[in-house]
């Protein structure tokens, strides 16, 4: 790929972004930036991410080598018996302003941790600086604290129950969440001193003195994460899923993530109907998506998660059937470097368990309790399995071009948000910007969720295919995409706090 006059950073917190910024300009690539990113939103975005969540990096080096990094979480329960494999949480409902969802949260709902580990592993392998240079934006924003902005205050109070679980959590966020507040000073020394140690015992927190207390507290509180668990963990590289879609490659999460297959299914649909003579917004623009949200739901209720599960029929067939009809804390970082080389990275710490590693101010992830990770039922999979994901993050080439790196945040709401970015960029020629900005509609089971701003005359053409309910405001429910337009520009999702920043 060729170099590049500017590097673009787009990413869910300002201060996330900064800390990728001055790696870039200390002479760090991409790589070094994203691991820069992870570990500084740990500190600044704590509702959404955590160096015990999951994640994914998608990477595109300047020499055209690609590779997924895959340090999403593992089913816990290594050495135990089959017995006491059964689940020790309890539900917390979160209200968005639109929709109510439930989450598990408690020691149970624990899977193996796989940030750090990512984090650490990606940025030996890639980055260029030392490990030291990549957490000091996240040592110093942990010790001398933050402030607390509109979203993050936003995000902070809908998860209170969970932040507030825990005696740590009150110490960190106040005793009923005062410091959850807009305008509040956050800092997490505890998070600061560990930082400071991964630069001797990079390793601690899955071998060492953290991992003891860590598997110490699970013994006295019903969790199921193993000593076994923590020395099994594995970062795997992976072959991205490759897709066409309207003349471009799409490389994204495969299996056995759940989103980035399921996202190859819409854009294999997608791609046998264009929308080169409907407007934007328009009956035919709308209702042609909504139908193929309901068509993709139902495959993956159905059993099927990629291309493959699915004949070249089933395509023509569903493709010709909807022209004929038409006549979950989660973050993400996209992150272009002036040498060509690209990263898309998604974390997430699901909600939050509730409870964080003694002396850490880590707070321990909530996977084995999301019901969306695990289809099958809670605990079905076997331990040591990787648990799958709806994050997919993502890169889009045209030709050997790299024309956007993207991905989101938004749990059952990932794949949409995005193929509406795909869709604005490629169908309807949007500026990246106009693009993230414009408003998402989403199937979620039984209705369609609709932000404001579409034309009355497409919203009206929905109520004839599925019940819609119109937000009164766009909002975080429908994700947060972060792009890039390498070299160029790029956007950051207002739904989210997002920022970008070039850098020339």
């Amino acid at each position: 790929m060729k170099e590049m006059k500017k590097a673009v950073i787009a990413t869910g917190h300002p201060l996330v972004s900064r800390a990728a910024a001055s790696i870039i300009e200390a002479g760090g690539n991409a790589f070094d930036a994203a691991a820069a990113a992870g570990f500084a939103g740990a500190v600044a975005e704590p509702a959404l991410t955590s160096l015990a969540g999951g994640g994914f990096l998608l990477a595109r080096t300047a020499g055209g080598r690609q590779v997924l990094f895959d340090f999403f979480t593992d089913t816990p329960g290594k050495g135990l018996a089959g017995s006491a494999l059964e689940p020790h949480f309890f539900p917390v409902v979160i209200r968005f302003p639109g929709a109510d969802q439930e989450f598990n949260v408690g020691l149970g709902s624990v899977a193996v941790p796989g940030n750090l580990k990512g984090f650490i592993h990606f940025q030996k392998r890639l980055g260029r600086l030392p490990l030291a240079a990549v957490l000091e934006p996240a040592i110093d924003y942990a010790r001398n604290g933050i402030e607390i902005n509109d979203h993050q205050s936003r995000f902070l109070s809908m998860l209170r129950p969970i932040m507030t679980l825990s005696q740590e959590g009150k110490d960190l966020f106040g005793s009923h969440g005062e410091r959850c507040n807009r305008g509040s000073i956050f800092k997490n020394p505890g998070l600061a001193d560990f930082l400071e140690g991964l630069k001797d015992e990079p390793e601690g927190f899955y071998t060492g003195e953290t991992a003891r207390r860590l598997v110490d507290m699970m013994d006295r509180g019903n969790g199921l994460l193993t000593l076994v668990d923590l020395e099994g963990y594995r970062v795997i590289e992976r072959r991205p899923l490759e897709t066409s879609y309207h003349g471009r490659r799409i490389l994204t999460n495969p299996c056995p993530s759940f989103g980035g297959p399921l996202i190859a299914v819409a854009l294999r649909l997608l791609d046998a109907i264009r929308f080169d003579d409907v407007t934007w917004g328009s009956p035919g623009h709308l209702t042609t998506w909504a139908r193929i949200m309901m068509l993709v739901d139902g495959v993956r209720q159905g059993g099927a998660c990629t291309p493959e599960d699915l004949d070249d029929r089933w395509f023509s067939r569903s493709a010709s059937k909807i022209q004929r009809l038409f006549s979950r804390g989660t973050t993400h970082v996209s992150i272009a470097d002036k040498e060509g080389n690209v990263a898309s990275m998604t974390t997430s710490n699901g909600e939050g368990s509730g409870h964080f590693i003694p002396g850490t101010g880590i707070m321990l992830n909530n996977m084995m309790g999301e019901d969306d990770l695990h289809p099958e039922g809670f605990f079905s999979a076997k331990p040591g399995q990787r648990v799958s994901s709806m994050m997919s993050p993502s890169i889009m080439l045209h030709g050997d071009d790299v024309e956007l790196v993207f991905g989101s945040g938004g749990s059952k709401r990932i794949r949409t948000a995005m193929i509406q970015v795909a869709m604005n960029v490629v169908d309807f020629d949007m500026p990246v910007t106009t693009a993230v900005r414009s408003p998402r509609m989403h199937w979620d089971g039984q209705v369609l969720q609709v932000e404001p701003g579409f034309p009355k005359e497409g919203l009206a053409s929905l109520g004839s295919i599925a019940s819609v309910n119109q937000w009164a405001s766009i909002d975080v429910y429908f994700g947060g995409v972060q792009a890039v337009v390498p070299g160029k520009t790029g956007a950051g999702d207002p739904r989210r706090g997002g920022c970008c920043l070039v850098i020339d």
